[in-house]
């Protein structure tokens, strides 16, 4: 098997403007109807090792945000991806989980949502292989720069910045890395790293259905792909 023509599509601009990989994802409130829209990082592809038809998608978050528990609540989202370098837009409709960390009380729910996952999806065949989520979470997270995993020890985002600008001036700026046998210049260095690893999440969208338009090409181009109760990508052209 290959992997689905829209994914390849995202690989072939993706390795011509490689900095193009801010999406818009959104989720929706358990307690209203109202969506939710940010921008994420996309931070890669994952599939089964056997099947490169079933791709994950793979972002990032902090467990803490609201974001977390909309997803459990109702894991269908959406993502929007417009890549100005080759005038691509892709609409990608799909279940969503996040995993934290294993000592994380949320964690339980990404677990559920293996076990109850569709056969025909890449969650399932990935539980199924044993998949060490776990191993997969502290790459992505060592892959950060050292600011970036700094706005996990942050108190949590969202509420109230009590201290003002004053008190946002304490934060730490960037976390010291360990050197490559894992130790520590300090016990704070390790207490930052630790805490920032325990609100790292991994945001992982199983697609259902894409929307690809393509506006470079004259007249532009648009297809359609849905994933069958087989697991299979199928397509057909529409409208622009």
């Amino acid at each position: 098997m290959t992997a689905p023509r829209w994914q390849r599509c995202i690989a072939t601009a993706l390795a011509e403007h490689e900095k193009a990989t801010i999406l818009q994802f959104a989720s929706i409130d358990p307690t209203t109807p109202i969506p939710h829209v940010r921008s994420l990082v996309f931070r890669g592809f994952t599939h089964p090792s056997n099947d490169p038809n079933l791709p994950l998608l793979i972002m990032t978050t902090d467990s803490r945000t609201p974001k977390t528990s909309q997803i459990i609540s109702n894991p269908h989202v959406q993502l929007a991806w417009w890549i100005e370098g080759t005038k691509e837009q892709f609409r990608i409709g799909g279940l969503a989980s996040v995993i934290p960390a294993p000592t994380n009380g949320l964690y339980k729910h990404f677990l559920h949502s293996t076990k109850s996952a569709l056969e025909n999806s890449g969650i399932c065949s990935l539980n199924k292989e044993g998949f060490d989520w776990e191993k997969k979470r502290n790459e992505v997270f060592r892959g950060m720069s050292p600011v970036m995993k700094a706005s996990w020890v942050r108190p949590v985002p969202g509420t109230p910045l009590v201290g003002g600008e004053e008190e946002a001036n304490k934060w730490p700026v960037k976390l010291k890395e360990p050197d490559q046998n894992g130790i520590f210049d300090s016990e704070e260095s390790k207490r930052l790293w630790e805490l920032a690893l325990s609100n790292f999440a991994l945001v992982v969208v199983d697609p259902i259905d894409v929307d690809y338009v393509e506006l470079a090409p004259i007249p532009n181009r648009r297809a359609r792909f849905w994933k069958d109760e087989s697991g299979q990508w199928q397509e057909e052209a529409l409208v622009p």
